[in-house]
């Protein structure tokens, strides 16, 4: 059975940091194309781009600190130049009256979360992994095709990045999601991350993994488990 492992390597920059898995199996991609699971979805998606703008009190984005924390993180490995968290970018373009669209169901729900909380989550098909996934730091040239591109751009040495056996997920912790492991509509198995580097906002972070394990629960009616993983509890198993 493969495992999803965060490395010591990774503890040993982050020792305060958490991350909240739920794992989906058994999806039905016919619901994703559901009217009403649809428009339900679409409509969750509104109201947290609304509940975002809480998160901007100030008007220089980096000093909100649920940006300034990642600001602080990504300073303490090795990133592509302008690499930025997940959330900040997400956050930057509420800032401009941008709102975040809708993508895919699935991608749809996390980023729901993702804004009501203002904190960085993810997701992979799980069936597309290749052995053992890790959370670890990069030793550099692990093969990447970043979504949306038809360039290769592989990860840097002392990198943090997802990876398996076939190379980097997610490159700069939650920076550049690959093509490779990307969710679809076919997806029937999926992996949800959602990660934390703020101590303060434990009960936060655990509640927002708890929201997307019943929101992908309650439109998509399949299995689900969730795990809180730390610097005590390094793995579980896909």
């Amino acid at each position: 059975m493969p495992k999803f492992i965060i490395t010591d390597g990774f503890f040993e920059l982050f020792p305060e940091a958490e991350i909240g898995i739920v794992l989906a199996k058994g999806l039905d991609p016919g619901k994703l194309q559901d009217p009403e699971i649809l428009s339900q979805i679409s409509s969750d998606l509104r109201e947290a781009n609304k509940n975002a703008t809480k998160y901007l009190a100030k008007d220089v984005l980096s000093e909100n600190k649920v940006i300034s924390v990642w600001r602080e993180a990504f300073q303490k490995f090795k990133t592509k130049k302008g690499a930025r968290s997940s959330i900040e970018a997400m956050l930057k373009r509420i800032s401009k009256g941008n709102e975040i669209g809708m993508i895919l169901p699935l991608v749809d729900i996390y980023n729901t979360v993702s804004l009501n909380y203002a904190i960085p989550c993810g997701g992979e098909d799980i069936d597309t992994i290749r052995g053992d996934m890790l959370l670890t730091i990069a030793e550099g040239g692990e093969p990447f095709k970043p979504l949306g591109s038809d360039e290769i751009d592989n990860a840097l040495p002392n990198e943090v990045i997802y990876k398996d056996e076939e190379g980097a997920v997610c490159r700069c912790w939650n920076w550049r999601e690959g093509e490779r492991t990307m969710l679809t509509e076919n997806t029937k198995n999926a992996f949800l991350i959602i990660e934390s580097v703020d101590p303060e906002r434990h009960d936060e972070f655990v509640s927002a993994s708890e929201e997307l394990e019943m929101l992908v629960k309650r439109y998509f009616a399949c299995e689900t488990e969730i795990c809180f993983l730390n610097i005590n509890n390094r793995e579980l198993e896909l």
